[in-house]
């Protein structure tokens, strides 16, 4: 199954996360599909930047957000896109 979630990078006590496209049975800072978007925790306020078109595109496909990942596809907006072209098909 193919999952989108987050992928911590950053140093010690400075975390800052790529959001990835993954197999669900891979590490989670290992191998990955693809990157789409970033998120750092530690600014302020906090920065959510995520490819809306790439992350359509996966949900279309069947990925699985987490619940981390759900909760900043929703503060986006891209939740709420993805349930109307849901519903119209």
């Amino acid at each position: 199954m193919v999952k989108i979630r987050l992928r911590r990078t950053g140093t010690k006590n400075s975390p800052s996360y790529r959001i990835v496209v993954v197999d669900s049975r891979a590490p989670r800072d290992g191998r990955f599909i693809e990157v789409i978007g970033h998120y750092n925790p530690l600014t302020d306020p906090i920065t959510v930047d995520i490819n809306e078109e790439q992350a359509l595109h996966w949900l279309r496909q069947g990925a699985q957000p987490t619940a981390t990942a759900a909760r900043l596809l929703t503060k986006t907006g891209i939740a709420e896109k993805f349930k109307t072209i849901k519903e119209k098909t």
